[in-house]
């Protein structure tokens, strides 16, 4: 006995003495599912398969389907019906905490370099985070006018100099890594990486458009094939293909005429077979889709110097590297900023292109719709976690499903923060998601009730291998068994009305509990 308690002790010891991880999260923007190589794209990522490969990959990770909602949940832990952030014009409830604030209560050191977009928050004056670069422009990759660091505005970037967003990105998260490492190389840090890459504008520097020239001519038919066969054999996915959805856009897209009035003959408004375009259609659609990849390959090197500088402070070993996209690819064909030069090379400042249904139906293989809707195409992301000094089961896939939701309660588990039990003298409800851990161990399926989804008229709910799933406003529910059909192609709903009415039962009392939720945290 007494041999047996020494053991406990020196047990207990050595896992206090234990250093606390080091945490990145890196989250892209509007990338798909199937766009990195070790989710079986054919775009070159070296970096993230290299992570994936010595860590894990997950098949089945959620996000909320948009960008904001997305990353509020990621930064405060709750479902944004919660915290009143589907809709970005709600009150955030003074109950609420962000993630930088609960690792700042154990000790950590926390730093931002990207995009943040948590509505009209700050990440230092709202999120307490240590240091920050916040771009604010979303319209404009290599001469943005609006971007922070530290909360207060910088000059905007000239025009015509060798700026390129990502690659700043980086930069700035690498001076935040050595000023870390000079100051504070006691404490462990949070690095929350936000590139703002793939989203549109489609813009890359020329020598990356360059290095795709030709990988998109024979079309998005032939891509989305070959993608969904790699992924099959890798285990990724276990379903058919699913048709394109050709009348599925989004609602604010340019009118059909007005796309080849305002960007040129080669535009197409929809998802159809590549064989029904014409050959300027052919030649510019796979343009496009060759700036795309370009975003995605220069992020891919981006990241890699972050984790290069990691390896250099000898830091790498001991951070959790965690990677996701905020939601699927997007569909979306609008124009802001300076508007379109359509004399200006494809992927060039003076250009303002989108990925379109098309390349985004290919983006998101093999999965149904896009970036806003909750069928798996727009709530799907890749989720690679890499750990050294804490995943022994490497380059192995997990297919318990997950969602943002679980991210906060898995770095509160990795950080040994505590959740904070009042707020401005509020009690928070209870954080929604799990602590991943035990699935970074082992591929178990955490015991959950449903995961619920709710993007503006969209709806969805999964509930073991069950998903409802509605598109648009007044929509009849649609059920599918994501056991066999991931692609969403054989609704059920008339088959089995039974189990949709006990869904729905489940979704309307989820919605209705998280409407509570984010009243209670009003003012009176």
């Amino acid at each position: 006995m007494l041999l047996r308690r020494q053991f406990l002790q020196l047990a207990a010891s050595a896992l206090a003495a234990a250093p606390k991880p080091n945490i990145l999260l890196i989250l892209a923007d509007d990338l798909g599912f199937s766009d990195l190589g070790c989710y079986g794209s054919e775009i070159p990522t070296p970096l993230l398969d290299s992570l994936a490969s010595a860590g894990l990959r997950f098949t089945q990770m959620y996000s909320t389907a948009r960008c904001w909602p997305s990353r509020s949940c990621l930064m405060t832990g709750y479902y944004p019906q919660q915290i009143g952030r589907d809709k970005a014009t709600d009150p955030f409830p003074t109950w609420a905490r962000y993630t930088s604030q609960y690792l700042r209560l154990a000790n950590y050191r926390t730093y931002h370099s990207g995009k943040w977009h948590v509505s009209g928050k700050l990440p230092i004056a709202d999120a307490e985070f240590h240091r920050s670069y916040n771009i604010e422009d979303h319209d404009r990759f290599f001469a943005p006018k609006r971007h922070r660091l530290d909360d207060k505005l910088l000059p905007p970037v000239e025009p015509n100099t060798n700026f390129y967003l990502a690659t700043h990105i980086a930069d700035r998260a690498i001076s935040f890594l050595d000023q870390h490492a000079a100051e504070h190389k006691a404490d462990p840090f949070f690095l929350y990486l936000c590139f703002t890459s793939p989203h549109f504008p489609l813009h890359a520097p020329a020598p990356d458009i360059a290095a795709q020239k030709g990988r998109y001519d024979e079309g998005w038919d032939v891509i989305r094939q070959r993608r969904w066969q790699r992924q099959t054999k890798m285990g990724l996915v276990n379903c058919p293909l699913p048709p394109l959805t050709p009348e599925i856009i989004p609602s604010w897209n340019l009118e059909e005429a007005k796309l080849k009035e305002q960007i040129g003959p080669g535009e197409v408004a929809r998802a159809v077979p590549w064989t029904q375009l014409n050959p300027v259609e052919k030649s510019f659609q796979a343009q496009k889709m060759e700036v795309h990849a370009a975003m995605i390959a220069r992020m891919d090197s981006e990241i890699a110097r972050v984790v290069d500088r990691l390896k250099a402070l000898k830091q790498f070993d001991n951070t959790v590297v965690l990677f996701a996209s905020d939601n699927g690819a997007s569909a979306e064909q609008i124009i802001r900023g300076e508007m379109h030069d359509r004399s200006a090379p494809p992927g060039s400042a003076a250009t303002y292109l989108c990925l379109g249904p098309g390349w985004s139906t290919a983006a998101n293989t093999p999965l149904k719709l896009h970036k806003h809707w909750n069928h798996e195409g727009g709530i799907s992301s890749p989720f690679i976690v890499h750990w050294p000094a804490g995943i022994k089961d490497k380059g192995k896939l997990r297919h318990a499903p997950a969602h943002f939701i679980d991210i906060v309660p898995t770095l509160l588990a990795l950080s040994g923060a505590q959740p904070v039990m009042k707020h401005n003298g509020l009690t928070p409800p209870p954080f929604p998601g799990l602590n991943l851990l035990p699935v970074f161990q082992k591929d178990i399926p955490l015991k959950r009730d449903f995961i619920y989804f709710h993007h503006m008229s969209n709806r969805g709910l999964r509930s073991g291998n069950w998903k409802l799933a509605s598109a648009g406003p007044n929509a009849e529910w649609e059920l599918y068994d994501l056991s066999e059909d991931r692609g969403e192609i054989k609704n059920l709903a008339k088959t089995l009305p039974d189990k949709v009415k006990q869904l729905a039962t489940l979704w309307d009392q989820a919605d209705a509990q998280f409407a509570r939720d984010h009243q209670s945290g009003l003012p009176k």
